[in-house]
């Protein structure tokens, strides 16, 4: 990046089921952590990026969510942007914060993302997801992504969010592409994360399980069982991100972390062939040249597993692993705590939750905290290089928004932690 950009505090809830508290609170929360974490009054943050989902559909509150759930918070008065990219729109919250700070807007500027899904009406729930598709067209398209997946058997996404059909059609590709590849290697992507959820004491679930009790669980949308899935939830994340001048003033500046790239893309209508033309490929190509780093200079990273096959479809995308390897690298250990690149450290979506506005700006949390070696027991050796992956909606046979971003350890963590 031509202006350097820091990651100078970040803030989390925990994910969850949170009957007694709503998106205010929870964004405040976040934002109280990331203030103290940075060492700065909320005074200082001269504009906020806010990303929300479904309040809209779930509560009515359609518009000027951020200004609302920024009220009394000490945010008056300065320009609060309210965003919206279906699952992406964490990731890309901090890509407008980058922005505007490189831009000279402000000296600080607040990535928060928050959302409130447990407790509305299972009805509006499906409604909201099936709002990250275009609605008058869903129909046609799934049956296209099916058709040309190959899969089998009937789609009944009424009873479910309409993602989960379209994973498995993505599933069934996989497996009809890698036939040495089964069930049982995405099911142990999820043992994995399970491990590293375990570390985690603000992940959603945080049991382990074994292959066998992955693959015996309640089937959703084959060959994907529910432990394979990521549970929607409520939470918030905060990160707070700074000029270099602004930087010189924090007494905390020795935990900065270096913001060396981030992309946000829009999908392209490839075929569902065309690997070279994917969303994620373009996406992380085009972060790498940003950054001027390759795929081996990464030491950790979290990535958007709404589902097993997720995680082995983006590792490959952003080459990670090679084609046909992203879910056997789970299996071999390559990709959890001590193997050669661990993934998910703070258990993903599958075992972490996935309050959507929040879940890309909490990607972000767990790799600071990976980079500044603060991560305790679930910390990765040395990690100087991160990697956050966060895709949202879908339109034709990928996502609709996608978001790469790169993260540099400070000088004082990257060689030690």
């Amino acid at each position: 990046m031509s202006d350097d950009v820091y990651v100078v505090g970040v803030g989390r809830t925990a994910y969850g089921r949170f009957p007694d508290r709503g998106v205010a609170a929870l964004a405040g929360e976040a934002l109280a952590m990331c203030l103290a974490d940075a060492g700065v009054d909320g005074s200082a943050v001269g504009c906020v990026f806010f990303a929300n989902a479904t309040q809209g559909v779930l509560e009515g509150q359609h518009l000027i969510r951020g200004q609302v759930a920024l009220r009394g918070l000490g945010m008056a008065g300065i320009p609060v942007f309210n965003i919206e990219n279906a699952c992406a729109g964490g990731a890309g919250a901090v890509h407008l914060a980058a922005v505007a700070v490189r831009a000279g807007q402000c000296d600080f500027a607040l990535a928060l993302g928050a959302e409130k899904m447990y407790g509305a009406d299972g009805d509006r729930t499906r409604e909201a997801f099936l709002a990250g598709m275009d609605v008058t067209r869903w129909e046609a398209e799934l049956k296209a992504l099916r058709g040309a997946a190959g899969a089998t058997g009937t789609a009944p996404a009424a009873s479910r969010s309409v993602f989960m059909d379209v994973y498995a059609a993505l599933a069934a590709h996989y497996l009809r592409r890698h036939p040495a590849v089964t069930a049982r290697q995405f099911a142990a992507v999820t043992v994995k994360n399970r491990r590293h959820a375990a570390l985690n004491p603000r992940a959603t679930h945080r049991d382990r399980l074994t292959v066998e009790q992955v693959l015996a669980a309640r089937e959703i949308a084959a060959p994907l069982t529910l432990p394979m899935c990521a549970p929607i939830g409520d939470g918030g994340a905060a990160a707070l991100l700074c000029s270099r001048r602004a930087l010189r003033r924090l007494d905390g500046r020795r935990r900065a972390v270096r913001l060396r790239a981030c992309v946000v893309l829009s999908g392209s209508g490839r075929a569902l062939d065309e690997d070279a033309e994917s969303i994620g490929r373009r996406a992380a190509t085009a972060a790498y040249e940003q950054a001027g780093l390759g795929p081996d200079d990464v030491s950790v990273a979290e990535v958007h597993d709404a589902t097993a096959v997720g995680e082995a479809l983006q590792l490959e995308a952003l080459g990670l692993t090679a084609a046909g390897d992203g879910a056997v690298a789970a299996e071999r250990g390559e990709t959890a705590l001590g193997g050669r690149l661990p993934v998910n450290t703070s258990g993903g979506l599958e075992c972490n939750g996935h309050p959507v506005g929040a879940t890309g700006v909490g990607q972000l949390h767990e790799l600071v905290t990976q980079l500044r070696g603060e991560a305790g027991a679930r910390q990765v050796p040395r990690a100087r290089i991160a990697l956050a992956e966060n895709g949202g909606g879908f339109l034709g046979y990928e996502e609709a928004a996608l978001a790469v971003t790169l993260l540099e350890a400070p000088a004082t963590t990257g060689r030690h932690g």
